[in-house]
């Protein structure tokens, strides 16, 4: 392999160790810490003060900077947190697991020496992306469960694993409906908030909540096997909507109660859904709008007036206007319009059941 001679001359001479990276000796000061965790440097400095979770090394005199030993265990700490652990519990298990890191490299190496600050954060210190340091990356979510609050620092610091992780345990724990309603929904739309505000620098936030949110939910809604015996309810977006996440909450709900579906997802013609109508038979159908522009009430009367089967024997559906695309709208005859997802899904099974 030919190597150039900018590569010769950056290359460390024979037989003489390779200078120091300063960088890699510095380690971050507390608000690259803040903003890769997705907190506010006030949130950190209160851990180091009330829990001892500061630097392992710190010079008389001087700033703070953070090894990623030491910022391995504040994300420990919040992961924790956002589990619902309490704080002082988290603080003693994210030392416990510094001491026995340490221990097991001193035993390995003879020697605890840091990593380069660029392998913990993506990018050298002198060199950060996005705004300022701390907490102008952090989601305000407001007043909300520790599991959401937990979420949406995880999805700021695109902690995929980690969201999928919360999100899965929500769902365990609280079910489809408490989870979308206290957990997901918060989360989303305060990414959704920051990305107005923001531009297009958060839109790698929202998209990965996004995608993860519907991983978790797909997950749900194909992976339960018995369904109770009654006709499924058929599922759609209206023609132009191209918002699915509500529906496919609405399917793992329905599979978290047995009921069976049909999902056919964003922007369904109106051709496409009423020729569905007519070969499933479903008893109840749900058109999904996020905004009134897409709320096509021609379509919603067609397939409420839908019937099918043999004469003397034909049946309809109860259409179910999901969304607030709806709310101003005058809704035809055979509609109804639930205001959550736990009055949609309790109308969608006590009409499928009925």
């Amino acid at each position: 392999m030919v190597t150039s001679p900018a590569a010769q001359d950056a290359r460390p001479h024979a037989g003489r160790p390779a200078a120091a990276d300063p960088l890699e000796e510095a380690g971050l000061p507390t608000g690259g810490v803040a903003q890769r965790l997705g907190v506010s440097p006030t949130t950190v400095r209160s851990w180091e003060r009330r829990y001892g979770l500061g630097p392992a090394h710190r010079e008389s005199g001087h700033h703070r900077r953070w090894s990623p030993q030491d910022i391995a265990v504040l994300e420990t700490m919040c992961r924790l947190t956002a589990r619902g652990v309490p704080p002082n519990e988290a603080a003693r298990a994210a030392l416990a697991d510094r001491t026995a890191v340490d221990r097991t490299a001193a035993d390995r190496t003879g020697t605890s020496g840091p990593t380069p600050p660029e392998q913990v954060t993506g990018h050298q210190d002198g060199a950060r992306r996005g705004p300022g340091p701390g907490g102008s990356r952090a989601l305000r979510v407001g007043t909300v469960r520790p599991e959401c609050r937990g979420l949406a620092r995880a999805a700021v610091r695109l902690d995929a694993p980690e969201v999928v992780a919360i999100l899965r345990e929500a769902v365990e724990e609280l079910g489809v409906i408490d989870a979308w309603t206290e957990v997901i929904m918060p989360a989303l739309r305060a990414a959704g908030r920051k990305w107005a505000v923001d531009g297009e620098q958060y839109v790698e936030v929202e998209h990965l909540l996004s995608w993860n949110v519907s991983s978790v939910l797909r997950g749900v809604a194909v992976g339960t096997a018995a369904m109770r015996p009654v006709p499924p309810v058929l599922l759609a977006a209206a023609p132009v909507e191209l918002h699915s996440l509500p529906l496919e909450a609405t399917a793992a709900a329905l599979a978290e109660r047995g009921l069976p579906f049909r999902m056919l997802g964003a922007a369904v013609p109106p051709r496409a859904l009423l020729d569905a109508v007519q070969r499933i038979g479903p008893r109840a159908v749900m058109i999904w709008s996020q905004d009134r522009h897409t709320a096509d009430l021609e379509l919603l009367g067609r397939a409420a007036a839908s019937v099918w089967g043999p004469r003397g024997s034909r049946g309809g559906a109860v259409v179910v206007a999901a969304g607030p695309g709806w709310s101003r709208a005058r809704l035809p005859a055979g509609t109804a319009a639930p205001r959550t997802l736990a009055d949609a899904v309790d109308l969608l099974e006590q009409t499928v059941t009925g």
